[in-house]
C-alpha cells in the first residue's frame, strides 16, 4: 500500500490525543484516499467529527485566494513582479518593496504596533501601512501575514470592493469551491479554541487580524471542508482544469521555482518550498495556525492535505507542530517512491 508511513503518522496525532481529530487526503495520481478520524472537538462536550464540516483554514487563506488573485493580475498585466506597492499604497513610505518580495516574504517590512489586536479597522490599516522596512529587506525571508494584508489592500484598490469579496468572486466561484467562504454557518464549523468564560470560538475567524479587519482581509478568514480542498489541490497539481479555471496552467506551473532569490531559504510566491532529496525538484508546502496543512508534490502527481483544529481546546500545541514535520518528511520521501 502507498504512504503508510505518512497515514501512520497522521493517525498517531488522533491515537496520542495531539489533536481532537483529523480530516486528511493522500491524492496519489488518478487516486485520492480520504479518512476522517477522531472528534471534532473535546469541550464543553465530546462531539465524533462529521465530513464535510468547515475548517478555519488561517494561512491556507493566503495560497488559495490571495496568490491566485495576484497572479491573475500579473497574468492579466495588470500587475508585474517589480510593481512598487507604493504606486497602490502612497500612505507606504518605502518606494523599495515590490511585489515579489510581498510574495515571498523577503520585503523586511517590520515594528511594533501597540495594543494592536485592540485598533478599530481603520486604525489597525494606517498603523501596517506606517510600519518601515528593517535591514531584512531582499536578506532573509521572515514569515509575516503583513505582505499578504498589503496584497489585499491592493486588490482592493484595483477593484474598489472589499478584498474577501473579490476573492470570492473571482478566485473560489470559478474553480466551483462552493463550500469555501469567508462567512461560515456557525453550526457547520469545527470549533477552533476554548474558553471557561468565552465558550467556543466556531464560525469566527481564529486569527485577531484577520476578525478585525473582517471582509478587508486577505490573510486569513477562509473556511472550507476537506472536498473542496482536495478540488483546489488538484487543480494545483493539474488534474482539475475547469474552464472557468482563473489562472491557465503555465502560470501554475510557474509557482515550482524558488522566487526568493535566496538559496538556502527557498520561497514560491505565496507559497513555502520543499525540495526533493532525490532531485531537488520543488514541491508546494504552506500551513495554517489553526492545525492545516498541504503540500503539493506536481513532478510526480502527488499530493497530501490534512486539516485539523490543532488550537482545540486551547492554541499552545508543540506536539502538533513537531508531528506535522515529521509527516511531511515521510510525505516527501514516498512521494518519490509512490509515482503515478
Amino acid at each position: 500500500m502507498a504512504f503508510e508511513e505518512t497515514k501512520g503518522l497522521i493517525q498517531q496525532l488522533v491515537q496520542q490525543k495531539i489533536v481532537p481529530g483529523v480530516s486528511s487526503a493522500l491524492i496519489n495520481g488518478a487516486h485520492t484516499y480520504i479518512s476522517y478520524l477522531g472528534d471534532q472537538q473535546w469541550l464543553p462536550e465530546v462531539k465524533k467529527l462529521q465530513p464535510n464540516y468547515l475548517y478555519d483554514l488561517a494561512s491556507l487563506t493566503k495560497v488559495m485566494t490571495t496568490t491566485p488573485m495576484i497572479l491573475k493580475l500579473i497574468q492579466a498585466q495588470q500587475l508585474s513582479l517589480t510593481t512598487p506597492i507604493q504606486r497602490f499604497l502612497p500612505g507606504f513610505q518605502d518606494e523599495r518593496v515590490q511585489i515579489w518580495h510581498l510574495l515571498t516574504h523577503t520585503s523586511g517590512i517590520e515594528g511594533y504596533i501597540p495594543h494592536r489586536n485592540e485598533l478599530p479597522p481603520a486604525e489597525l490599516k494606517q498603523a501596517l501601512l506606517h510600519l518601515g522596512v528593517g535591514p531584512g529587506f531582499e536578506r532573509r525571508v521572515k514569515y509575516t501575514d503583513i505582505g499578504l494584508i498589503f496584497l489585499g489592500y491592493i486588490i482592493e484598490a484595483i477593484y474598489h470592493e472589499p478584498v474577501q469579496k473579490t476573492l470570492t468572486r473571482e478566485i473560489l466561484a470559478p474553480l466551483n469551491l462552493n463550500n469555501t467562504t469567508f462567512a461560515p454557518d456557525p453550526r457547520l464549523a469545527i470549533p477552533t479554541t476554548y474558553d471557561d468564560q468565552k465558550g467556543l470560538l466556531q464560525g469566527i475567524v481564529h486569527d485577531p487580524k484577520a476578525r478585525i479587519l473582517g471582509s478587508h482581509c486577505a490573510s486569513a478568514g477562509l473556511f472550507s471542508n476537506l472536498a473542496d480542498v482536495v478540488q483546489f489541490t488538484q487543480w494545483i497539481l493539474g488534474q482539475y482544469q475547469p474552464e472557468t479555471a482563473p489562472l491557465d496552467q503555465g502560470t501554475i506551473q510557474s509557482l515550482f521555482h524558488n522566487y526568493s532569490q535566496l538559496p538556502d531559504q527557498p520561497r514560491s510566491l505565496g507559497w513555502d518550498i520543499q525540495l526533493s532529496a532525490q532531485d531537488q525538484h520543488v514541491l508546494l508546502y504552506h500551513t495554517g495556525y489553526t492545525g492545516t496543512f498541504l503540500i503539493i508534490d506536481r513532478h510526480n502527481q502527488n499530493a497530501l492535505v490534512v486539516l485539523t483544529n490543532r488550537v482545540h481546546p486551547q492554541a499552545d500545541n508543540q506536539a502538533f507542530l513537531a508531528q506535522r514535520d515529521r509527516i511531511v518528511q515521510a510525505f516527501c520521501q514516498e512521494s518519490r517512491r509512490f509515482t503515478s
